[in-house]
């Protein structure tokens, strides 16, 4: 007996030391301990190398879509618009984005360090804040995420999506958008253009007699549905996008001695969803990022976002 246990005491000193060198079973965590880590939205945008994470890009959104001056209430509403025009743009994340107004713009971290200079970590830290207060927020209509359309200045009435698309959806109505006059820069701007450069954007033969007969046919929202003379018609979008123009609230007077265009413009972009101005203008006024939403995107909701199962078993 005395031998036996030697031996066993042996081949027990032996192998204790091999058993702990094995590598440990690897016991799978619950889906609640890894949903968090392992569902996140990246976001891939053009030109890019790498996808992002999704509040990450919605920070380089901001950077480039609106000054970093305005109210932390407005900088809120603008991400909360943005994370929602990507995530509807890229499918949740499988399908990439433009970086430019084609989309939205994006600035990448190394253009928001150039573009701020020594005010990058205070822009940045107020930038991070609102996208962090609004994490997961997104705008919906009937349980559907919506077309989170923006624009820089209205003419004090945002467009209509039927007037701007000729396609009509209900959350994207005209509505008020007082007080951006008193804020934004350029509200007004002038364009002055010599008559053949006015002919060759146009690819027409303007004569002084059609500028006298000119008409601008304006809708509800004060903006120019088309213009018309003598032997031309063409709807106010498509002559905004022809002649460069700020907005497609425009007004026309010709110089008949030096054949001049003057072309004087309200407000800045399409006109339709949210005003960043106007946005802006309500903030001072006190109003939530949410009661901004949603005078702009007519009765929609903010609600979380969250990835179903099998879109979390896609993300990288």
């Amino acid at each position: 007996m005395d031998k036996l246990l030697a031996v066993f005491f042996i081949l027990l000193l032996f192998f204790v030391p091999f058993l702990l060198r094995q590598t440990p079973e690897v016991t799978k965590p619950s889906k609640g301990m890894t949903e968090e880590a392992d569902c996140q939205v990246h976001i891939t945008v053009a030109g890019e190398d790498k996808p992002l994470l999704l509040e990450d890009y919605v920070v380089g959104v901001i950077a480039a879509e609106m000054p970093t001056t305005f109210h932390e209430e407005a900088l809120k509403a603008q991400a909360v618009a943005a994370r929602t025009y990507a995530l509807r743009t890229t499918n949740n994340g499988q399908k990439p984005i433009a970086a430019d107004v084609s989309a939205q713009a994006y600035k990448t971290k190394e253009e928001r360090k150039k573009r701020w200079g020594k005010d990058f970590k205070r822009n940045e830290e107020k930038v991070r804040a609102a996208v962090e207060a609004t994490a997961g927020k997104i705008i919906v209509y009937e349980e559907q995420m919506i077309s989170a359309m923006f624009f820089s200045t209205s003419n004090g009435q945002t467009e209509t999506a039927l007037n701007f698309s000729g396609n009509e959806i209900a959350y994207l109505q005209s509505v008020e958008s007082p007080g951006e006059e008193d804020i934004a820069p350029k509200f007004k701007r002038q364009l002055k253009l010599p008559l053949a450069e006015w002919n060759e954007a146009l690819g027409t033969n303007w004569t002084t007699d059609q500028f006298k007969s000119l008409q601008l046919v304006r809708n509800s929202s004060g903006r120019v549905q088309k213009a018309v003379t003598t032997n031309f018609e063409m709807g106010g979008r498509e002559m905004r996008e022809l002649l460069g123009l700020a907005s497609t609230d425009f007004n026309i007077a010709f110089d008949l001695e030096k054949e001049i265009v003057h072309v004087t413009t309200v407000g800045y972009g399409h006109g339709v969803g949210m005003s960043q101005y106007g946005a802006e203008a309500f903030a001072r006024k006190g109003w939530t990022a949410e009661k901004i939403l949603l005078h702009y995107y007519k009765g929609t909701e903010i609600k979380n976002f969250a990835l179903s199962e099998s879109e979390c078993l896609k993300t990288p």
